[in-house]
């Protein structure tokens, strides 16, 4: 397999949907009340208007950390770890219940699809004590890929 050349192409708001869509695995970074950075591994979808949906717990660090200071970063990962990324900066909200029931709905069906029974799938997310976050992108990096700086040779190892 012959070694591949790094790559960094900036992309328009648009052209970032295109690539976050189809996309659902990320890490949500925030920041911990001494200033430190929390990492969570998310799932995550890209509602109608754009904003980056993850569903979690009330009682989850994020979620704190979210509430107190909403600058977030989301490191949209392909599925291939090798794959291309690209990091989302953004404003945080967080949705708790009843207020995020839309957009749990909203956040399975750009994941998953449609679900056998909605009125179920509600119950459940009551049930459980869901909530929503929803990150608006601020800013981008570019889509980037791993591999050697394009400045040096590949052909030798």
């Amino acid at each position: 397999m012959s070694p591949r050349t790094a790559t960094n192409r900036t992309v328009s708001r648009s052209e970032l949907e295109d690539f976050v869509r189809p996309r659902h695995r990320a890490v949500l970074l925030t920041t911990r009340q001494d200033g430190r950075p929390q990492a969570s591994p998310v799932t995550c979808g890209l509602d109608g208007a754009g904003r980056m949906v993850i569903a979690t717990y009330p009682e989850r660090a994020k979620v704190g950390n979210a509430r107190r200071r909403p600058a977030v970063s989301v490191v949209v990962l392909s599925d291939d770890f090798d794959g291309p990324w690209v990091q989302v900066d953004g404003t945080a909200e967080v949705l708790d219940l009843p207020e995020a029931l839309d957009g749990l709905v909203e956040y399975f069906r750009v994941i998953s699809g449609e679900h056998p029974d909605w009125d179920e799938y509600r119950a459940a997310m009551v049930r459980q004590g869901k909530s929503l976050l929803r990150v608006t992108p601020t800013a981008w990096g570019p889509v980037a890929t791993g591999g050697f700086p394009a400045h040096l040779p590949t052909g030798t190892g």
